[in-house]
């Protein structure tokens, strides 16, 4: 199909089918998304094309910012310990679990295992924060505390990544140097647009300028071979105060990045699922699933008991914890295009990544949903029922 409305059509159509599933079944559309994702690319074979790419990219960029932008500042420094605490154990067990038995079991080489212990350490940040703002807990402290050590799981699987493969040149240098000067005023320079400019005018000059920033430091980290979402999740980090005060901004972004954008990026996501291609390697996927799984649960669930978290709030955390997609699908892609990992072992990792957004989610919904998120989700959907661990 190569009119252009017609495809649009047919992605706008499967996120709205996706919508009314979600509200429905009382689970996050972000799930939904990539469920009918992996059925619209197996059944009826839709596939992407680069404007479609380019919308999910940027779908993944601004989620990516908007929640590193609902970190109160205070907030973090008040759950630092635990925070801390959390993402890096989160990060540095999974990576060493996944990276043993794909080396020492599975047979890869050791590039190739450290690729897989990478992609498969990582907190999906954008399912997460979808999950969070649909079930009412962004702003929870709960919520707040997941974040932040999702963002510090993230940067623990940023740095593994630029240690072990980064190439280190001058286009790195100037990236690092550009970025932190750039994130260093942007808190003054977005609210100086705001008060000259934002409170009066109908065509968004403080979304644009923020759009600006994102766009430029996203083509210097693909100008150094990084990825576009590690600037974006810092930017929205160090507006994060100025955001705090200015809730209306936020709403306006968010309902730009979940009402056009981040479909595209969930429904691509599971086009990457091969049913066909993942008959041979099915035990495989189960095997690394499973590893990604246990290892999360055995790193946050104690930590989490540690720090007082009660049993239910618990579970959703060490849950949503174990989740994956961007920075996952990010590190497999890097080991295909560096030819670190073969076709198939990418296909095996995408599809370990997408099921990590997908089971843990749904466990954490389905069972161990805190009550302040059921009340919301009941305002917000009315009176069609949701699922809660009493059921």
């Amino acid at each position: 199909m190569q009119n252009v409305w017609f495809v649009a059509s047919v992605w706008m159509g499967i996120a709205f089918l996706a919508s009314l599933i979600s509200i429905r079944l009382g689970v996050s559309v972000a799930l939904i998304e990539i469920l009918l994702g992996v059925v619209a690319g197996n059944a009826f074979h839709i596939q992407s094309n680069d404007w479609v790419g380019f919308l999910a990219t940027f779908g993944a960029l601004l989620l990516t910012f908007l929640a590193g932008a609902e970190i109160d500042p205070e907030s973090l420094r008040s759950h630092l310990k635990q925070s801390m605490a959390i993402g890096v154990i989160a990060f540095l067990i999974p990576f060493l679990g996944v990276l043993a038995f794909a080396y020492w079991f599975a047979g890869w080489t050791y590039q190739q295992a450290l690729i897989a212990g990478i992609a498969l350490s990582t907190t999906s940040v954008a399912v997460v924060y979808a999950v969070l703002v649909e079930n009412g807990l962004s702003r929870t402290e709960l919520g707040k505390m997941i974040l932040a050590a999702c963002f510090i799981n993230d940067f623990g699987t940023v740095l593994a990544l630029g240690a072990f493969f980064a190439n280190f040149n001058r286009w790195m240098v100037l990236f690092v140097v550009v970025m932190a000067v750039m994130l260093y005023f942007l808190p003054s320079w977005t609210r100086g647009i705001i008060k000259s400019l934002g409170a009066t005018r109908v065509s968004e000059p403080e979304v644009k300028f923020l759009f600006l920033v994102l766009f430029f430091l996203g083509g210097l980290a693909t100008m150094a071979k990084s990825e576009a979402v590690l600037p974006a999740y810092l930017a929205g980090l160090v507006v994060a105060g100025v955001f705090l005060n200015d809730r209306v901004l936020v709403n306006r972004m968010r309902s730009i990045a979940f009402t056009m954008l981040t479909p595209f990026y969930f429904i691509k996501a599971g086009l990457f699922v091969s049913i066909s291609a993942l008959i041979p390697t099915a035990g495989l996927v189960v095997i690394l699933l499973g590893i990604k799984m246990l290892t999360k649960f055995t790193g946050v669930w104690p930590l989490s008991y540690g720090f007082g978290i009660p049993p239910r709030e618990r579970m959703y955390t060490t849950m949503l914890m174990s989740t994956g997609l961007t920075f996952g699908t990010i590190s497999a892609l890097f080991g295909l295009e560096n030819h670190i990992i073969s076709q198939a072992q990418y296909t095996v990792l995408v599809t370990v990544v997408i099921l990590s957004a997908v089971v843990p989610t749904l466990i954490a919904e389905r069972f161990f949903m805190p009550d302040t998120g059921v009340e919301a989700v009941r305002e917000k959907h009315g009176p069609q029922p949701v699922r809660t661990a009493n059921e």
